[in-house]
């Protein structure tokens, strides 16, 4: 190593550490390990990187899922699980050891067994990646022609029809929406004949309805005999697509541990609560807790915005609303399916985008944070928060509830073109909560944030509104989400690219039922967590809740 390079000794005596913690701009970060995982090393990259402890254990005939942050070594485990990568048990200066020594260390049963064949190269396996929004920069070609490159069981015309992609297979990648995309990457992934299928993330842009479809292809995948991993942040979606989940905590650019696994009702209500029991850790400082909903319809409070009969032509899609307001205080949900007219309606709102007839009324403030966040802004983080909201962010309620809550205050140093997809959701989202307003419209807030972020997120707006008196929209696909922000719900229906309509704001329940009812599935709620969870189609619980007409269970 050169002279001029830092290297920082873990046997170094506490005074020194501390004075590495005085490097400028967080370059030096100083990490305690549990000291029970001395043994349980897999992947260490440097003397002082990235260090991986534990594997997930991939299942035939099962969906395991991963459920943790971003940036903890899911990457990295997934490049073992596949053989492209060596475990080198935490010696990164020396070759890595054969896999026989990598074996040996696991104990017998699943993974060892998997392992084993890893090493015999018995294993393929196909991956849909995180960030489909690329692929059109690979690939630009038609959508059928990427499909059929690597349709190895021809079996394209079916996964199409069944993930509703067969009207689009004639266009170019590059004019595909992001929920389009999503569903092409997954019929790629599936496409391929493998061994052991890993989807990361494969709920982001689909509306309840493609969710749902979503799983009862990968469970029915599974039930083929493959091994199938997800790493999913939508907990509703993941606790009824998965048979076992995997935790996975640490610290990002750290550490990563990956727990063994639990059940998935066990893992999901574990990782709200925030304390893992198995392992004596606490994982987050509070746990995120679903409370009951009282109706408010009787403390609603001025009117902030009014609409009515709003009519707008996109191309061959058109847009209807009825009559609507919202009052101070009130955050209203906004859900339906993809293409029905959710973001033009706020776009409309936001004077993005003029009206054909109709009206809106005047006079209330706006702070608008859109679907896609342009990532164009030269400078740092700190910077693009002063430009945007002044020095509001750098203390007060809103740098506690907002800026340190949502984590902006470790990103401050970093350009903004350098940010993750997850990153610059956040401050987005702080700097559309930071300006002064009467109305806030979130088109997707919760895209590419962990599920950890999501539930803080839906915190830190619903606080800042009840606070400060103002109102919001919320436009997203997460139930969860939608059940922590929400006072109200206006609800979009139709065809997608066609026409769609929207109705309401109803009250919460009403407007879930109603949804709900719309793309056919029921939730109730956890007994211990009080989170919303899907019910199994025809269980006793589905039927129950049909009957009564309850498809979005407010009772705990």
């Amino acid at each position: 190593m050169n002279d001029d390079v830092c290297k920082i000794l873990e046997s170094a005596c506490p005074p020194c550490l501390i004075r590495a913690k005085l490097c400028p701009d967080d370059a030096v970060k100083i990490i305690n390990l549990p000291e029970e995982l001395d043994t349980d090393l897999i992947h260490q990259f440097s003397l002082n990187g990235f260090r991986l402890f534990r594997l997930p254990a991939p299942r035939k005939r099962q969906v395991v899922g991963i459920l943790g942050p971003n940036g903890i070594g899911k990457s990295t485990a997934i490049k073992h699980l596949s053989g492209s990568l060596r475990p080198n048990l935490g010696d990164w200066e020396s070759p890595p050891p054969d896999w026989q020594e990598v074996i040996e260390m696991f104990p017998r049963g699943e993974l060892r067994d998997y392992l084993g064949l890893v090493s015999e190269g018995g294993v393929t396996i196909s991956v849909k990646p995180q960030h489909i929004d690329k692929l059109p920069k690979v690939f630009d070609g038609e959508v059928r022609e990427l499909l059929q490159r690597i349709d190895d069981r021809n079996e394209l015309d079916m996964y199409a029809q069944q993930l509703g992609i067969t009207h689009i297979l004639g266009r170019k990648m590059g004019v595909l929406s992001g929920g389009e995309l999503q569903r092409v990457a997954i019929c790629a992934t599936l496409l391929k004949e493998a061994d052991v299928y890993f989807f990361d993330e494969p709920s982001s842009y689909l509306d309840i309805f493609e969710r749902m479809r979503m799983v009862l292809i990968l469970q029915a995948l599974a039930e083929k005999g493959k091994r199938v991993l997800v790493v999913e942040h939508d907990l509703a979606i993941l606790d009824v697509l998965c048979d076992l989940v995997h935790i996975v905590y640490g610290e990002k650019a750290g550490y990563g541990i990956f727990t063994p696994a639990r059940s998935t009702r066990t893992a999901v209500n574990a990782y709200l609560d925030g304390f893992l029991v198995e392992e004596n850790v606490r994982i987050r400082d509070k746990p995120i807790r679903f409370l009951k909903h009282y109706e408010r319809a009787s403390e609603k409070g001025n009117t902030v915005l009014e609409w009515g009969e709003l009519e707008k032509k996109l191309g061959d899609f058109s847009l209807t609303t009825g009559k609507g307001s919202v009052h101070r205080s009130e955050v209203v949900g906004v859900v339906g399916p993809n293409a029905t007219g959710k973001s033009t309606m706020i776009k409309i709102l936001a004077g993005e985008l003029d009206y054909d007839s109709g009206w809106i009324s005047e006079g209330a403030s706006i702070s608008y944070k859109p679907q896609h966040i342009p990532a164009d802004f030269e400078g740092s983080v700190q910077l693009w928060l002063d430009t945007e909201i002044g020095p509001k962010w750098r203390s007060g309620e809103f740098n506690v509830n907002v800026v340190r809550a949502l984590g902006v205050d470790q990103l401050l140093p970093k350009r903004v073109k350098k940010l993750s997809g997850g990153e610059r959701q956040a401050v987005a989202i702080t700097i559309c909560l930071g300006r002064e307003a009467d109305l806030y419209l979130f088109d997707e807030p919760s895209a590419h944030l962990d599920a950890n972020a999501r539930m803080v997120a839906a915190k830190s707006i619903r606080k800042t509104m009840e606070t400060n008196e103002k109102s919001a929209f919320v436009i997203d696909h997460d139930v969860y989400f939608i059940d922590i922000v929400s006072d109200s719900l206006l609800v979009f229906e139709g065809e997608g690219a066609v026409h769609g309509t929207a109705k309401g704001p109803f009250r919460l329940r009403e407007g879930m039922n109603r949804f709900l009812k719309g793309v056919n599935i029921t939730f109730r709620r956890d007994h211990d967590s009080k989170r919303p969870r899907i019910n199994k189609p025809e269980s006793r619980k589905d039927r129950e809740q049909r009957s009564a007409g309850d498809f979005y269970s407010f009772d705990h």
